[in-house]
């Protein structure tokens, strides 16, 4: 044999093993694992059913980290800040989502994971608007294989429901620095688990009202449209920018807004609003279902209609995919709702996006995984960088609702913080009563065990902090986000649902409320030549702050405590206050 074709044959040989060695390198390089995220034990609602059936399909996605993050939070403060050059300049939609995309390198480490598995790139889609997800559609077996873990059916007894959920997952250790989060995984919340923030009052007697529904002093035994803007000092505004200004309320509770009721509520409370209504936009397979009039919905819209008109409202529906049935293989979701709900209002076109949005649900901070907490507040900030101010209710459980005992294992009692509340790129309304106002015993507050206090917090928070001393210095976070930020009426709302009037109370009453008024505040700012305000809170922490009417008493009783005590300036149950619209409108 010639040695140039022993010579050829070498090279070749060697080419064959160099590529063997390369891809069983290759294999290897996802071979190494770490844990992401586990429960210790079923979370607090849940309880276990059975094994997953391996050939489950759902869509899976992963949550890439954001190279730019950092970037996107100080911008958005910048143009937060009334004291900087850049207050008021929000980005564009294409800007912030630019800010929130991953870099190409995780984009190509995730794409070789999945590869390596066998993915197929068909079932792999890229989403837009949410900040870098891949939704890859996956069966339980291979969700299994990828994430090194079991999936089981579990079952909340409250609402019935079933998913499927995993005690843990991992992945990859070199994924780790590019990937946040993958759902549905550890995080059990649903559109239905999750807790309202409103109840209904059964035992009240209906007050008689007048057809405008009273006036002020009517505030102190039952909360109408009237007495709510002669409270806080709306009723001789008359909005202009109607063309461009907008209000949202983001639905997550299976339940829809009734313009027939609506129609009767405006009739004997807002009869200058008749035959105006609302628009329903549905995501992620959200319905609008006007035989089944829901509470929750028909109180938050009928009092941002009510307080904001003829300001255009919008009410999001979103849904989640239908509870796990055994032998249904074609769900196209995962039940969670922060995410579809984000990821969708962050894909449409600026002008569509309301300037004011309200949000009254949420959950334990401990039962949402950090990692996905972060995740969805990333979110919220991304929203609040293109000029959206989002309210959302404190909650209805004081500083901490049931036994207040941790679930990490070690089973302490401490203050239960709340999320989205938690998150620093939200602005929270706490509740009150009674004329004049004082904190409403189940007014949600607390300090956040994931986000630390913000720069807009640190001087109100430091010396509410400095005054409790060493009262309840091991329940709570002293260095955490304080919330709320602001307050309303929380007891006594005349509501009406399915032909009836109903007395309604809860923070979900305040948030629509304070977001009503802030609505008429985007319109004035609009109708002035000026942008929308979009995230609040670093302004009505300084400049605007003047702003509040101060509520200096009550508490938020709970864990088996009397709760923080509201006092002057800014506290744990009513934060700054109510909102004063003139004196606001002279600030902005």
């Amino acid at each position: 044999m010639k040695a140039s074709l022993v010579w050829s044959l070498a090279i070749a040989l060697g080419s064959v093993q160099l590529c063997a060695a390369s891809a069983k390198l290759f294999s290897r390089r996802w071979e190494d694992v770490a844990e992401k995220h586990s429960w210790v034990d079923v979370p607090r609602g849940w309880e276990y059913v059975s094994p997953a059936p391996a050939d489950y399909e759902f869509d899976m996605r992963v949550g890439l980290k954001q190279d730019k993050v950092d970037d996107l939070t100080a911008t958005l403060m910048e143009t937060s800040d009334p004291t900087h050059a850049k207050y008021g300049k929000h980005l564009t939609v294409v800007e912030a989502e630019a800010l929130a995309a991953p870099h190409p390198d995780s984009v190509e480490a995730v794409d070789a994971w999945l590869e390596d598995h066998g993915v197929p790139p068909a079932n792999v889609v890229r989403s837009t608007g949410g900040g870098g997800w891949v939704v890859v559609r996956v069966s339980v077996a291979q969700a299994e294989r990828l994430l090194g873990t079991k999936y089981n059916v579990y079952h909340h007894t409250a609402s019935s429901e079933r998913v499927v959920r995993a005690l843990s997952y991992s992945l990859p250790r070199e994924l780790h620095p590019h990937v946040d989060v993958v759902t549905p995984t550890t995080y059990f919340g649903t559109p239905h688990s999750m807790r309202r923030t409103s109840f209904l009052q059964p035992d009240r007697v209906l007050q008689p009202t007048t057809k405008d529904g009273g006036a002020r002093a009517d505030c102190a035994s039952v909360i109408t449209p009237a007495c709510l803007r002669e409270l806080y000092n709306t009723a001789s505004y008359v909005p202009r920018a109607t063309n461009v200004n907008k209000l949202g309320v983001a639905g997550f509770l299976g339940e829809w807004a009734n313009r027939n009721d609506l129609q009767k509520f405006f009739a004997q409370f807002r009869p200058d609003a008749v035959n105006s209504s609302f628009s329903t936009v549905l995501v992620n397979g959200g319905l609008d279902n006007q035989n089944v009039p829901g509470v929750e919905a028909n109180l938050d819209i009928q009092y941002t209609t009510a307080m904001s008109f003829p300001t255009p409202n919008i009410y999001y529906s979103t849904g989640g995919s239908p509870p796990f049935i055994p032998d249904s293989q074609t769900p196209k979701n995962t039940n969670e709702p922060y995410l579809e709900w984000l990821s969708f209002v962050l894909s449409r076109n600026k002008s569509e996006i309301p300037q004011t949005i309200t949000i009254s649900y949420g959950d334990d901070e401990q039962t949402v995984p950090k990692e996905y907490a972060v995740k969805v507040c990333n979110l919220f900030a991304q929203l609040g960088a293109v000029g959206t101010t989002v309210f959302v209710a404190s909650g209805d459980s004081g500083v901490g609702g049931g036994d207040c005992l941790t679930n990490d294992g070690t089973k302490k009692k401490l203050f239960q913080p709340a999320f989205p509340a938690s998150c620093p790129f939200v602005t929270v309304v706490g509740g009150t009563h009674k004329i004049p106002e004082t904190a409403v015993d189940f007014s949600g507050g607390g300090f956040s065990r994931y986000f630390g206090t913000p720069a807009y917090q640190n001087v109100t928070v430091a010396k509410y902090v400095k005054g409790l001393g060493t009262t309840y210095a091991k329940l709570y976070n002293p260095a955490g986000r304080a919330y709320p930020d602001l307050a309303a009426q929380a007891y006594a709302y005349q509501v009406i649902v399915g032909g009836a009037l109903q007395y309604v109370a809860g923070t979900s009453a305040s948030s629509p409320t304070v977001a009503g008024v802030f609505a008429l505040l985007n319109d004035f700012r609009l109708a002035s030549g000026k942008p929308s305000l979009g995230f609040i809170n670093p302004l009505i922490y300084s400049t605007a702050s003047k702003g509040f009417n101060a509520v200096v008493s009550g508490s938020n009783p709970g864990c088996g405590t009397a709760g923080f005590p509201a006092k002057a300036g800014w506290n744990p149950v009513t934060g700054l206050g109510t909102p004063d619209f003139e004196k606001l409108q002279k600030l902005i």
